[in-house]
Order: structure tokens, then sequence, then C-alpha cells
């Protein structure tokens, strides 16, 4: 859903290329890339008991859009979004779940998990690093001259990524993107249950 809310965008904004390669669609299997979505998350796994993957890279042209550096940001924010939107949704169903007085764990658990996993997602994505969505972002609200000095660590981003990644566990430092993912996270799930009080207030 996240690459699928993107491409969508992309198109909204002008850009057809994603939806030509048939990624405006929410089938996991138009998403999966072999190294990304499964070699990489077993071999981190295994590695570091950490689990990080990628899907297949969504095909862009900036160029396309009607405001690229403006429209670019929409498009790398829309993302996020839809994983925010999936976090709602698995909350309203906790909510609806402890109405009804589910004695069962197993939908509990879920339900959490949706909201914790999502929230995670959104999170990271957003991260300033180039190429991710939050550098998207990141360039999008940069004067030009910066973000086009920005732009040209794009092709180290994945390399810092790993780097902000394994470096405290070799080092036994703080974690940055733990910092962040706890921020974010934790600004986002106070925002999502903000917006379900209405409803546990009805409900009660």
């Amino acid at each position: 859903m996240h690459d699928a809310a993107q491409a969508f965008a992309a198109r909204h904004f002008g850009d057809n290329t994603a939806h030509a390669a048939g990624r405006t669609t929410f089938n996991p299997l138009a998403h999966i890339d072999p190294i990304g979505t499964i070699v990489i998350p077993i071999a981190m796994y295994l590695m570091t008991s950490f689990v990080f993957g990628y899907a297949k890279p969504l095909p862009l042209n900036y160029g396309q859009m009607r405001k690229p550096k403006r429209d670019m940001a929409w498009v790398a924010l829309s993302g996020p979004a839809a994983n925010f939107v999936m976090a709602l949704i698995w909350m309203v169903l906790l909510v609806l779940l402890t109405y009804f007085r589910v004695q069962e764990s197993f939908p509990l658990l879920v339900a959490k998990a949706g909201i914790q996993v999502n929230l995670w997602l959104m999170a990271f994505n957003l991260l300033p690093i180039p190429s991710m969505d939050g550098g998207r972002i990141m360039f999008s609200i940069l004067p030009n001259t910066l973000a086009i000095k920005y732009a040209r660590l794009e092709p180290y981003g994945f390399i810092i990524l790993l780097v902000l990644i394994l470096l405290p566990q070799l080092t036994s430092g703080p974690s940055i993107i733990g910092i962040w993912l706890t921020v974010i996270g934790g600004l986002a799930d106070f925002l999502l249950r903000l917006m379900v009080t209405p409803l546990v207030i009805l409900l009660s």
C-alpha cells in the first residue's frame, strides 16, 4: 500500500511511469523485489536479529510532474501517509475488539502489531536520508542551492543507512535511528490515539 499510494500520487501529479509499470495496485506481487524483500531481510535477521528490507524500486520521472520539486515531496509523503492510515485502521479495529470484549489473544495481537509495524515503517521511511522518502521531502523543502548539494549524497544513501543501523551494535553507542523511530513513532501514536478518542467516548 505504501508503494501503491506513491504510484497513485505520482500519476495524480502528472507522472504516469509507475502506473505504466503496473505499480498502481495493492497486489503485493507487483512490488516484491527478490533481493530487497526476501534475501536481505532473511540475511539481516540471521546476522543481527534486525529485519530490514525494501520493495522493488518505484519507477518515477519527476520531470513529468507539473512542479517537480514541489510534487516530489507530496509523492514521497504519500507513502508514509498510507502507513499512518493503515495504523489508524488497525487502531479502530483494536478499539472495536476491546468494546466487544473479544477474549482471544490472536486478533488483539494482530491489531497491535498492525499499529506498531505501520508506525515503525512510517517513521523509518521519513528518515531524512537521500533516496528515502524523508530525503525526498528534505530535498523539496531545501533552497535550490542546498538541495543540489544534498542530492549529491544520494548514491551513498544506502551505505549511510546501513552504517546508522549497524554502528550502534558494533560500538554499543546510542542509535540515531532508534531515537528517530521513538520520537516520530511516539508522536504519530499520540495523534492516532487523539483521532480515535471520539470513537472511544462514543462506545463507552
